[in-house]
């Protein structure tokens, strides 16, 4: 959607009083929620190995002992 676009639907819902913006929010809920139905559920899995590059060459236990120690204040 464009910038414009998008800008301009948000200074028309702030228009809407509390009762029709409440409706906006439940219409558009069942509107996503009905793209939704079908797709692939995601798996936790497939975060497996994502990042493992941040933690190249880093020592892991003294990372942790320093995040550790930064939780007593």
């Amino acid at each position: 959607m464009p910038e414009v676009s998008y800008n301009h639907v948000i200074s028309e819902i702030k228009t809407l009083n509390l009762s029709e913006q409440l409706r906006l929010l439940e219409e558009t809920a069942i509107l996503i929620r009905k793209k939704t139905i079908g797709t692939q559920p995601r798996s936790i899995l497939e975060l497996k190995g994502k990042g493992k590059d941040i933690w190249n060459g880093l020592n892991v236990k003294a990372y942790i002992d320093e995040e550790r120690s930064s939780w007593n204040g």
